[in-house]
């Protein structure tokens, strides 16, 4: 069973219709006590790091996500948003994240190579999954998948990192921390390949 967090950001419904096309079982939790017999999690959003950090406080969730994901175990998946949050913090906003995998989110504009690119980095890109990644299995060449974001994922030289990406220089696309997750780009608008990941993940 997939649970997947609807806090008020990102297109729930997207997701719950990929996953019953894949035949694999779904439901939303809008609230705490709607998180019972979680086996997996997707955490998606859009938007800025500071409103989605309010927005999942204010469902009154986080606690039991907390206890889920930092003690139990269980295996999340945040997604645009929802993986910056997985942060300890972020250069768009002055909240913390929830430090669940080490490293922090820096804004493109900062970053090298990127004086004549447009922002936000928006449309299809390659993406190289690093060796053995659960979530890229069986799309370790030639996988693309579609990008809206103007931040991105440093993880300090921590071993979160997933997958990269390129844009005026390499990036962090996505993380992977023992049963944390995250992808900056949006699966479920990436036609065969996000649909790929999001059953890998369901078979985690």
């Amino acid at each position: 069973m997939i649970t997947i967090i609807d806090y008020g950001l990102g297109n729930i419904q997207a997701f719950v219709n990929v996953y019953k096309r894949l035949n694999i079982p779904v439901k939303v939790a809008k609230h705490a006590d709607d998180l019972r017999d979680v086996q997996r999690l997707i955490l998606p959003g859009v938007g800025a790091f500071d409103h989605a950090m309010e927005r999942l406080d204010a469902s009154g969730m986080r606690p039991a996500l907390e206890q889920m994901v930092r003690f139990e175990k269980v295996p999340v998946l945040g997604i645009c948003v929802g993986m910056q949050i997985l942060a300890a913090a972020s250069e768009e906003g002055s909240l913390p994240g929830l430090g669940w995998v080490e490293g922090r989110v820096k804004a493109f504009a900062n970053a090298p190579g990127l004086k004549d690119l447009p922002l936000p980095h928006m449309g299809w890109n390659d993406v190289r999954p690093m060796p053995g990644s659960a979530l890229f299995k069986g799309m370790e060449e030639d996988a693309r998948f579609y990008f809206l974001h103007s931040f991105y994922f440093d993880c300090e030289g921590s071993d979160g990192a997933g997958a990269s990406a390129s844009y005026g220089h390499d990036f962090v696309c996505a993380v992977a921390q023992g049963n944390v997750f995250g992808v900056q780009f949006h699966p479920e608008k990436s036609h065969h390949w996000g649909h790929n990941l999001l059953k890998n993940f369901a078979e985690i």
